[in-house]
Parts: C-alpha cells; sequence; structure tokens
C-alpha cells in the first residue's frame, strides 16, 4: 500500500469516526433500550420503603424537579422548578397533544425519507412505510419514536417546522412563557427549552383529553405497520409497579439527562412530578419515588372553599354595618362573595394559611348590584392562592329630594315630640 493510499485510507476512517460520535451527541436521546441502568422491581419497592414515611425534604440528583397538584393547580414543592431546560422526549407531551386536538387518528401515514432517516430513540419506521395516525401515537408516546415524532409533524403541520409553529401557539395559549419548541422529538437545541412547572402545567392540560391519557396508561399495546403486528412495551419503569402511577413520559439527551413526568393518583389526590436533569435513569426514577412518596406522605387536603365561606360570613356580621352608605336610600349593604376557584388545596402541618378579607369603608349611591366593594384574599405561606370578589348583594337607589323631605320631616317631629 502506498503513501498516499495510506493517508487515504486514515483520512477515510477520521471522517467516519468523527460523523459516527457526531451522531451519537445529536441523537442522544430515550436510550431506553441500554437496560444497563435500569433499576429493578425490588430497588423501585426499596426505595419507596424508605421514602413513603419520610417528612423531611428528599436529597435529589435531579437539578430542577417540581411535585404539581393538579386539583388546585399549586406547587407543592419545587427546586429550580421555574429554570429553563432541555426537555429531551418528554417534549412528546405536546406533540402527542398537538396531533390529537389538530388530527384524525384513523388517518393513514406513509413514511418519507426525512422520518425514516431520524435518528435517537425509535419506533423502526422505514421510507414507504404505512401506518395509522393513532398507532404513530402509541409508538411516540410508548417506544419514544423520534421517527413517529417527525412523521406525525409533517402530516399535521405540513413540516417540521409548521408543526413547531402550532407547538409555541399552544405554548403561548396555555400561558406557557419559558417555553419553546423547535422540534417535536426535544433533540437538543438552544431554542428548544421549557421549566418543570411548565412542563407539569402542560402535562396537566394534555391528560385532560381522555385518548392521551389512555396512552401514557398504557404499559403494552401492539400496533400495525404495513399491516404487520408490532409489540410496544412503555418506557416507563414506574407505570405498573408504585402504587397510583398513571403515566406519563420519559426522556433522555445528552443536554437535558434523564428525565421522567410521572402522574400518580392515589384517593382524591392527583399530582404530576416531574423531574429534569437526573444523572441516570436510576437516579430520576429514585428520586420521582421520593417526591411522590413525599407528597403522599406529609400533604393533607384542605376544603378552603368552606374556610373562606365560614370566615366571610363571621366578618360580615360582625363589619356590614360598618360600611357607610352616602346618600343611599338605605343605611346597610348586603354582601355576597363571588366564585372560588379553588376548592381544596393541599396543606403540610407546618404550611401557614391565611384568609384576608378587606372592603371599601364607604360607598356613594347609586351602587348597582354586583359592584366589587372588597375581596378576600387566601394566602399560603404568603402566596396568594386564591383572590375572590366581594359584591353588593342588591341595588342601592339615590335620595331623591322626597326621600330628604320625609327624613326632615321625621326629624322635625321627632322635635316637637321632645
Amino acid at each position: 500500500m502506498t503513501k498516499i493510499v495510506k493517508k487515504i485510507f486514515i483520512f477515510l476512517l477520521i471522517i467516519v469516526a468523527l460523523n459516527s460520535a457526531f451522531i451519537n451527541l445529536c441523537y442522544a436521546d430515550d436510550m431506553e433500550e441500554d437496560e444497563t441502568e435500569d433499576i429493578t422491581e425490588t430497588e423501585i419497592n426499596e426505595v419507596n420503603e424508605v421514602s413513603k414515611n419520610a417528612v423531611e425534604v428528599p436529597i435529589l440528583n435531579s437539578r430542577r424537579c417540581v411535585i404539581f397538584d393538579r386539583t388546585s393547580k399549586t406547587v407543592m414543592y419545587g427546586k429550580n422548578e421555574e429554570l429553563r431546560s432541555a426537555m429531551a422526549s418528554t417534549t412528546k407531551i405536546m406533540t402527542a397533544t398537538i396531533a390529537l386536538e389538530n388530527g384524525n387518528l384513523q388517518d393513514e401515514v406513509t413514511i418519507d425519507r426525512k422520518a425514516a432517516g431520524t435518528g435517537g430513540s425509535r419506533l423502526g419506521l422505514k421510507r414507504g412505510d404505512k401506518i395509522t395516525l393513532n398507532d404513530l401515537l402509541y409508538g411516540l408516546m410508548l417506544r419514544s419514536g423520534n421517527d413517529a415524532a417527525v412523521a406525525i409533524a409533517e402530516h399535521i403541520g405540513g413540516s417540521v417546522e409548521g408543526f413547531a409553529e402550532l407547538m409555541n401557539q399552544k405554548a403561548t395559549e396555555l400561558g406557557l412563557k419559558n417555553t419553546h419548541f423547535v422540534t417535536p422529538h426535544g433533540l437538543d437545541s438552544s431554542e428548544h427549552y421549557t421549566t418543570a412547572l411548565e412542563l407539569a402545567k402542560l402535562t396537566d392540560y394534555a391528560l385532560r383529553n381522555e385518548k392521551f391519557a389512555r396512552i401514557v396508561a398504557t404499559k403494552s399495546t401492539t400496533i400495525s405497520i404495513n399491516g404487520n403486528p408490532r409489540q410496544l412495551f412503555n418506557t416507563n419503569e414506574l407505570l405498573g409497579v408504585l402504587n397510583g402511577v398513571i403515566g406519563v413520559k420519559t426522556g433522555f439527551t445528552n443536554g437535558a439527562g434523564r428525565c421522567l413526568v410521572t402522574e400518580t393518583k392515589r384517593g382524591d389526590t392527583d399530582i404530576i412530578v416531574v423531574v429534569l436533569g437526573a444523572d441516570t435513569k436510576k437516579d430520576r426514577t429514585k428520586d420521582s419515588i421520593k417526591l411522590i412518596e413525599y407528597a403522599f406522605a406529609n400533604f393533607t387536603k384542605v376544603n378552603i372553599k368552606e374556610k373562606a365561606i365560614e370566615e366571610f360570613e363571621k366578618w360580615e356580621r360582625i363589619n356590614r354595618n360598618r360600611i357607610l352608605i352616602i346618600k343611599g336610600q338605605k343605611d346597610t349593604i348586603s354582601l355576597d362573595i363571588g366564585k372560588i376557584n379553588t376548592e381544596t388545596i393541599p396543606v403540610k402541618e407546618t404550611d401557614r394559611l391565611e384568609i384576608i378579607i378587606n372592603t371599601m369603608n364607604q360607598l356613594e349611591a347609586p351602587v348597582e348590584k354586583n359592584t366589587k366593594v372588597g375581596t378576600v384574599i387566601i394566602k399560603l405561606n404568603d402566596n396568594i392562592i386564591d383572590s375572590i370578589d366581594i359584591v353588593c348583594g342588591e341595588k342601592i337607589e339615590r335620595k331623591t329630594w322626597l326621600d330628604y323631605f320625609k327624613e326632615n320631616l321625621q326629624i322635625c317631629r321627632t322635635i316637637f315630640e321632645i
């Protein structure tokens, strides 16, 4: 072999190696097939046993996390929960949501070159394959197929870019100010990010769709590609193992670390736990278990609606007559409390719950019914949980000249009687 040939050969080997490294860097996503990191059911039970009675906030490996109560929409615990972060394949929660809201599940999708060539975690689709949108969604959420994500994006949005626009429109609609999407699968990009809290809010919204909830709760299923059956297993290691776990989604990229979004429901308590940036699969699993058990061991539901109404009624009996009605045909005012948005809230024994009532000292007639005259503020540890209007329960007319005449006449009668 000549020196020139050797140099060319070595050069080609370097190019192949660099290309391989580049692909692994860019497409390291949801490598759930690496079973060397898997946590066993026995290990899960051991972590659960240690965690379920813990009083102290758990020590976590994950960089960012949140426990989100679905009923009250409040944060029970958070760690860097509002810090922007890569989200890996938890992105697919939004992908599935957009597909369910804009697509026909019976549509047959033909896989093109771009979808078939998408790297990372794959359903295993090839160019020319035919599969329904319904089965693509199962491949997306159970197998975490990046190829399925691109196929869905192109079918619904016309292109990955068009689909990303739909994703960002929905994020804006949901008030997710620190969330932005570039792709339907979540491979690392500086412009593709969310926060643990906003991911929890997105998941809460997604779970209101019954089909989405059924998909993420599925442990295994059989789909059809080109009419041939293909069995899928859910990558969520807690599903079917930890008490009350319903779903939702795993994730991993080099930039995001190990991620897991979990819904757990026990009795009347329904929570979403998000962990982002764990070092290993075992770490993300252990952290999720610790947070789930911490939530159920330390928080109880308080009926804040009943407490607010009770406090308002006490306040009204004492203070209603202290509101001065200027130039009104009535001297007193009847008060009603408006709609209370938060019915129950999870509270720890050490939490400080306050109900603060403020109203105007005086009003000038005429006063229309339902005019706002004050506020009931519900606070938990100095954070405002709800703010409820206090309104006038009836219309109060302004005094006329005849009213003033009658008053003066009554004054005269009283003087002369004396």
